[in-house]
């Protein structure tokens, strides 16, 4: 789960990418003017270019002035046009022209555009702390975590302590599922940058897949209450509870996470999944199938929302066989007692033995005493709600031959194989599917209504 909501956050990560290269210290790019000298230098270059439209140095001068005024998609043709023309020119500054079209291109947006501009900088110098780092977040935002990690490793020689560095650093680390790496460089960029709320929930990730589950619920926590972070820390937290099997805990976790405005609505769907399936492991159907509906009216193909809903929808709907699939032992074993004792309408019934295999079967024995016969009839309620083979039926059918008894009768909530079908054919051994298995349920029902 780490890992899909790793996924979520690379959307917020990226999305604050480019405010942190911002940040970063650049060239004087171009030879740029200062506002005093701009109409001199424009006026300068365009006299130049009106005599040769590819003139390099009026190009340069251009440029580097659009470049500054943050005019870039003038700056970006105009560094495009010096690319065409300038090469091998001795008076300009290649690496200051790749740099202007990838910075630009990168403003635009137009990120294939910067990484062609970024790499042909590089090639000219490969020890720029600019160009390693733009090349580094570009890698990062492509999800090439490998090449961003080489990149912003070059550029943090450079500037040991830069904060965006440090931070891309241990987010690319992260991608690559190194955690511990992550932690060192996250940690580092949170104590220069403490605003950083995106790290600070990736640090928390870290704590969590490295099964540092009590510093991850520290983070998660106070993220909680965040309108950014907050749903999706509340999903994480409330997972780690889930794991623990704390599920009140998780619960609380995951209601918060609903309470915030503009949630995504991949994770409130999961917020809603979470909540629903934790409910049914607490056995609370009731609680459990509004959320399943509502996930299931937005999004019908979610999971297995589909699947649950029609399975709890009819659990929900008969208390009976919801006790004989989720209940405690004891209430089973109860319930299958009840069965036992109406299977036979007006015999005589007196339970003789019960044994339970765990949470999977329960074996009752009993002696069965009607006005035509007398006879010792084991029982046999199975709660799985798959197919029942034939190796199951044979235990059964040992178990019978052990107690010496008359016959047996194996009800499920689930079906029979064409193999375990078989086997009974020739033996004493009747077999209950879950239709003839609702009926005497309903039968139940039935009888403690008429008694009320």
């Amino acid at each position: 789960m780490a890992v899909l909501l790793g996924v979520g956050a690379l959307v917020a990560v990226v999305a604050v990418i480019f405010l942190f290269v911002g940040k970063v210290r650049t060239p004087s790019l171009g030879g740029g003017k200062k506002s005093k000298d701009r109409e001199t230098a424009m006026r300068e270059a365009n006299k130049r270019l009106g005599h040769n439209p590819n003139d390099p140095q009026a190009l340069y001068t251009m440029a580097g002035i659009y470049l500054e005024e943050e005019a870039w998609e003038s700056a970006m043709k105009t560094y495009e046009n010096l690319i065409d023309h300038s090469s091998g020119n001795p008076n300009i500054d290649m690496y200051v022209v790749f740099m202007g079209y990838g910075k630009s291109a990168r403003k635009l947006n137009m990120l294939d555009q910067a990484y062609k501009g970024f790499s042909m900088a590089r090639g000219k110098k490969q020890d720029s702390f600019e160009v390693n780092y733009e090349l580094g977040a570009l890698e990062f935002e492509r999800r090439n975590y490998e090449k961003a990690v080489v990149l912003l490793q070059a550029a943090q020689k450079i500037d040991p302590d830069n904060p965006a560095v440090l931070r891309w650093l241990g987010h690319s680390f992260f991608r690559l599922k190194k955690p511990k790496e992550a932690m060192s460089f996250i940690r580092r960029a949170i104590d220069l940058a403490p605003e950083d709320k995106e790290s600070l929930y990736t640090l928390g990730e870290c704590y969590q897949e490295a099964n540092q589950t009590e510093q991850a619920l520290r983070v998660f926590n106070h993220l909680r209450a965040d309108p950014g972070m907050g749903p999706t820390a509340c999903l994480n937290s409330g997972i780690i509870h889930i794991d623990k099997r704390q599920y009140e805990a998780a619960i609380q976790d995951l209601e918060i996470g609903l309470k915030h405005q503009n949630i995504r609505a991949d994770i409130h769907a999961e917020l809603q999944y979470r909540i629903a399936t934790t409910y049914l492991k607490l056995n609370e159907i009731g609680k459990a199938i509004p959320y399943l509906k509502h996930i299931n009216s937005e999004n019908p193909n979610y999971k297995d929302v589909s699947i649950l809903l029609s399975k709890y929808s009819e659990l929900n709907a008969n208390r009976n066989l919801q006790i004989f699939l989720m209940s405690s032992s004891a209430d089973f074993v109860a319930l299958c007692r009840k069965l036992v004792i109406s299977y036979y309408p007006r015999a005589k019934v007196k339970i003789i033995n019960i044994a339970v295999n765990t949470n999977e079967w329960a074996d009752i024995l009993a002696e069965i005493d009607t006005s035509k016969w007398s006879d010792l009839i084991m029982f046999r309620f199975i709660r799985t709600q798959g197919s029942i083979g034939e190796l199951i039926i044979r235990d059964f059918h040992t178990h019978l031959k052990e107690v010496k008894a008359g016959k047996g009768i194996c009800i499920t909530v689930g079906t029979y194989t064409e193999e375990a079908k078989k086997y009974t054919e020739a033996r004493l051994i009747d077999l209950i599917e879950k239709d003839k298995l609702q009926q005497l349920l309903n039968s139940l029902d039935a009888k403690a209504k008429a008694k009320t």
